[in-house]
C-alpha cells in the first residue's frame, strides 16, 4: 500500500509494522469482519422467518402441518450445531448437484456414488469449476445463511410458539366476540402482542448466533478466526514479514471485537424492549 513497502527486509519499526498490517492477507482479514456482520444481518431475519413459519405450523389445526412444525423444532434443537453443519451442508450441496446432474446429463451411465466419492458430470457442479472466485464465495455464503437460518430458526420457532401461548387468551376471545375472524385475530391481536414475550428469548438467540459465527470455517469460508490463526502463526525468514507466534494478539483482538458487538447488541435490544413494553402494566407498575 505504501511506496516504501517494496523492500520489506530493509524496513524497521513503525514502517515495518505499517507495511505488515497493510498486506493483501491483512486486507482480507479486515474484510472478513464485514463477512461476519453480513452473515449476522442476513441470517437473523431469515432465521426469524423460519421460526415464525415453524411456530405457525406448530399451532396449526391441520394435524400433519402441526406434526411438521413440532418435528422441525425437536429434531434441529436435538442435534448438536456442529454435527448439523457437517451433515446438512454436504447433503444440501450434493442434493443440488444431483438434481442438476439429472437435468443436464441424462445420458450419464456411471454410478454417482463411487465408493466414498460423489461424482457428477462437470456441467452439474455447483458452482462450475470455471466460475469466478466471487461466485464460489457467494455460493458458500448462501449455504452458510441457509444452514444458520434453519438451525436458529428452530430455536426461534420454539421461542415464538411460547410467546404466542403467553398472550392472554381472554384478549383473543374478546377479538372473536367483536366479530374478528381467526386470521384477523392472529395478525391484529396475537402477533403484535407476542413480541414483548418473545424478545428476551430472541435476544439470547441473537447472542448465541454471534458466538456461532466462527463455525463459518466448516463451510470453507475464510472468516476472522481463519485469518487470525493464519496471520498469527509464526512466520520464518522465507516469508516477507517473518515474526514469532502472534496468535495470542490476534485472538485478543477477536475477543475485543466480539465483546464490543455483544455490548452494542445489549444496548440496542434493551432499548427495543423498553419501547415494546412502554405503557404496559407490569409487576412494578406501568412501564
Amino acid at each position: 500500500m505504501f511506496s516504501f513497502c517494496t523492500e520489506p527486509k530493509t524496513l524497521e519499526g513503525m514502517e515495518w509494522l505499517a507495511c505488515y498490517l497493510t498486506t493483501g492477507k491483512h486486507m482480507a482479514f479486515y474484510g472478513s469482519f464485514g463477512l461476519v456482520m453480513a452473515l449476522l444481518l442476513v441470517t437473523a431475519p431469515v432465521a426469524l422467518m423460519f421460526g415464525f413459519g415453524g411456530a405457525m405450523a406448530a399451532r396449526s389445526h391441520f394435524l400433519p402441518l402441526r406434526w411438521f412444525g413440532k418435528g422441525y423444532t425437536a429434531i434441529v434443537r436435538g442435534v448438536p450445531d456442529i454435527a448439523f453443519f457437517l451433515f446438512f451442508v454436504i447433503a444440501l450441496d450434493q442434493g443440488i448437484e444431483y438434481i442438476r446432474h439429472k437435468i443436464k446429463c441424462p445420458d450419464w451411465d456411471m454410478p454417482i456414488r463411487q465408493g466414498n466419492d460423489f461424482v457428477v458430470c462437470a456441467q452439474a457442479k455447483m458452482p462450475l469449476s470455471s466460475s469466478a472466485a466471487w461466485v464460489h464465495e457467494t455460493y458458500s455464503f448462501a449455504l452458510a445463511v441457509v444452514t444458520f437460518a434453519i438451525i436458529f430458526g428452530a430455536f426461534a420457532a420454539n421461542v415464538l410458539y411460547g410467546a404466542m401461548r403467553a398472550v392472554p387468551h381472554g384478549q383473543l376471545e374478546t377479538a372473536e366476540a367483536y366479530g374478528m375472524s381467526r386470521r384477523q385475530t392472529f395478525w391484529r391481536i396475537l402477533v403484535p402482542q407476542m413480541w414483548v414475550y418473545a424478545l428476551p428469548g430472541l435476544s439470547n438467540l441473537w447472542m448465541i448466533l454471534i458466538k456461532a459465527t466462527p463455525l463459518l470455517f466448516l463451510l470453507g469460508l475464510k472468516d476472522i478466526v481463519y485469518w487470525a490463526r493464519e496471520l498469527g502463526g509464526s512466520k520464518t525468514q522465507i516469508f516477507a514479514y517473518p515474526h514469532p507466534d502472534w496468535r495470542l494478539y490476534y485472538f485478543l483482538g477477536l475477543l475485543v471485537f466480539y465483546l464490543l458487538l455483544t455490548r452494542i447488541s445489549e444496548v440496542v435490544l434493551g432499548r427495543l424492549m423498553h419501547r415494546l413494553t412502554r405503557g404496559q402494566a407490569t409487576m412494578g407498575g406501568m412501564s
